[in-house]
């Protein structure tokens, strides 16, 4: 671990854009520059811009009036993973090996420490950098909050408002047209948006990666609905959801991504296979990017915040291989390769999904 006095944090959003991200900008930059004359730097459009050298050293006026603003000052990108780097090749893309590239930079720019802000993908690129001699502090950030170490991710509770506002506007054109509506949700491997959204929200089926379901059962459900006088159903379905002896609908395979798996049309294939197998009318929506875009909620801008200054407090502190954590009510830290040990699932038999099957919700398993 190096004892240098950090003169120059690094900042970087890596992954795809949540709300709260210019929260834990500001909430690194704000006391940085202020309280201990640190240079700020940050680094554009994540690790791509990282690997391509796009920086620029950050103004107290770069970071006013943003705690409220969506998306990130940065920008961001979830296709530059430095160890998989893709090219222009000879007969198409190549992916290269472009490490060193970036490490060049970092000691180029005089940087004294790196502040990486993304989900589980971000966090296994920054182990790596840590290990090639990169000063690196994690700050977890994804909506799906299925980022392990951490009780809760900043960006998840943005999301999960909005798809519990959605079910809710579903149910009334859904009552008023006798139809089932389903709703498709952000949730690639964990399901907790599906499932807490789908519980506050009323949903009579919340469909989950965590659980696999029956077709049969799902159907069941609509139509005893249907038969005894509740003329709609609500079904919310998490992206990476699928029935047993199924694989997951995959929407399209992009190798320039970090996670080359585009996860998407699960909504679609449930609405299709409930309106041939019972003859009830279905309609989908899928939230798609409205889930991740606009201001954060009150919660997201306060724990962003925390998490922002807590990191800054461990680059000053020397405290590097370290990602901000919520633990219980209090923000602390844990080494990254504890955090990336193991993904934040939904437990199959956890209290929330006991609660939801208490009060009627199916998850299409029975």
């Amino acid at each position: 671990m190096s004892e240098k006095k950090v003169r120059r944090i690094g900042i970087l959003t890596g992954g795809g854009d949540c709300p709260g991200l210019n929260a834990v900008i500001r909430g690194i930059a704000k006391p940085a520059m202020t309280d201990y004359g640190v240079t700020v730097v940050g680094i554009q459009d994540g690790f791509e811009g990282f690997v391509e050298g796009r920086m620029r050293e950050l103004s107290r006026q770069d970071i006013s009036g943003i705690i409220g603003l969506g998306g990130t000052i940065l920008g961001t990108s979830n296709k530059g993973d430095p160890f998989h780097f893709p090219t222009e090749g000879n007969n198409g893309i190549d992916i290269v090996d472009a490490s060193a590239r970036t490490l060049k930079h970092y000691k180029g720019w005089g940087l004294d420490c790196l502040i990486a802000i993304g989900g589980d993908g971000t966090m296994h690129i920054s182990k790596k950098l840590g290990e090639m001699g990169m000063n690196i502090i994690g700050v977890p950030k994804t909506i799906d909050n299925d980022l392990g170490a951490t009780d809760q991710t900043f960006g998840f509770d943005t999301a999960l408002s909005i798809a519990t506002e959605a079910i809710d506007r579903l149910h009334t054109t859904a009552s008023a047209h006798h139809r089932v509506m389903v709703i498709e949700v952000m949730g690639r491997y964990a399901g907790w948006i599906a499932l807490q959204a789908g519980l506050a929200g009323g949903a009579d089926i919340i469909l989950l990666p965590e659980i696999p379901f029956k077709w049969e059962s799902v159907f069941q459900r609509v139509i005893e609905r249907s038969t005894r006088g509740n003329r709609f159903s609500i079904v919310c379905v998490a992206e990476g959801a699928k029935a047993a002896h199924e694989e997951i609908v995959v929407k399209e395979t992009d190798i320039k991504r970090t996670d080359p798996i585009r996860f998407g049309g699960i909504g679609d294939h449930v609405a299709h296979k409930v309106t041939e197998e019972t003859g009830l009318e279905t309609r989908v929506t899928v939230l798609g990017h409205l889930q991740r875009g606009g201001s954060p909620t009150a919660y997201d801008r306060i724990l962003a915040t925390r998490y922002g200054t807590k990191a800054v407090e461990l680059a000053l502190a020397c405290q590097f291989g370290q990602m901000v954590s919520l633990q219980g009510l209090a923000v602390t830290s844990v080494p990254i390769a504890d955090a990336i040990a193991r993904q934040r699932l939904v437990p199959v038999d956890g209290e929330v999904v006991r609660a939801a099957r208490a009060v009627g919700t199916s998850f299409g398993d029975e």
